[in-house]
């Protein structure tokens, strides 16, 4: 199933590239991945939600992907959380959500911070209100190793995705990975994000406040999912245990054999939980 190329406006003007599944006008599921991803992260997950009758929206968040390259740099958390709040309202339905790591905090400010209701359902995947500093800081050394001088191949590139999955096999041909890299006419690929996004105040650098996101999770009413990698080096079981607390009629599932990126390690697995969290919606 190839996806429809469609278009949102962020808060601000910005552009926002977006692949829609399945029909407009079913139970919209929107999908918004971490930082330094694209949309494409959740291609699989989207194309399964589509066969079973949902509508799933894979976004790309502000400066990543396809989407707009912020002209003064403003990759503020808050800007993020805007974003999705008019995303959201583009829809007849009030949108699930499903938010990985800086997606995953920006639908939690988004519908904890509103006096209205913005999503039907929050899924929150291996993001929680507190997370480990060292976690963090493998993400952020990740992001700047080639940031600036990017790679020669794809293969180069792999095999630095390669390095820092090491629990994930390597695959053996690297050209899907050509949709979260730029070509550019130095004939070097480059991350698809804009570098201001982590060079800059905000993004990976925006001093993290956790006691915002935990005054944001207690009003969460609508139904909630959190979706944990069993070896997350981010998210630990007592991180996820302080989140439930928080959101008591919240459901928990653990995947095993997957890190950070859930979707991505074990997504047979996690695509099965957010089927059958779906259906009981």
């Amino acid at each position: 199933m190839q996806p429809d190329q469609i278009e949102f406006i962020g808060h601000d003007g910005l552009k926002l590239a977006a692949d829609s599944y399945g029909t407009p006008g079913n139970q919209p599921v929107l999908f918004a991945h971490g930082g330094g991803q694209t949309r494409h992260a959740w291609g699989n997950t989207a194309r399964t939600l589509a066969g079973n009758g949902w509508h799933a929206i894979c976004l790309d968040l502000r400066g990543h992907g396809d989407s707009g390259w912020c002209p003064d740099g403003n990759y503020a958390i808050d800007a993020y959380a805007e974003d999705l709040r008019q995303v959201a309202r583009a829809f007849s339905k009030r949108p699930v959500t499903v938010g990985a790591s800086l997606g995953g905090i920006s639908s939690l400010l988004a519908e904890g911070e509103h006096e209205d209701p913005v999503f039907s359902a929050v899924v929150f995947v291996d993001i929680s209100p507190r997370v480990e500093e060292a976690g963090v800081q493998n993400i952020r050394n990740f992001m700047s190793a080639n940031m600036n001088e990017g790679f020669a191949s794809l293969e180069e590139a792999a095999e630095s995705i390669a390095q820092y999955l090491p629990h994930r096999p390597k695959p053996k041909d690297t050209t899907g990975l050509a949709k979260n890299l730029r070509l550019r006419e130095n004939g070097r690929y480059y991350w698809h994000w804009d570098p201001k996004f982590f060079s800059g105040p905000n993004g990976p650098r925006e001093p993290r406040r956790p006691e915002r996101l935990e005054a944001a999770a207690q009003k969460i009413r609508c139904p909630a999912l959190l979706v944990r990698g069993k070896s997350s080096d981010l998210v630990t079981e007592e991180n996820a245990r302080a989140f439930l607390n928080l959101i008591p009629h919240m459901e928990y599932v653990d995947v095993t054999g997957a890190g950070h990126m859930v979707a991505g390690d074990k997504n047979d697995a996690f695509t099965d939980a957010i089927v059958k969290f779906l259906h009981k919606l």
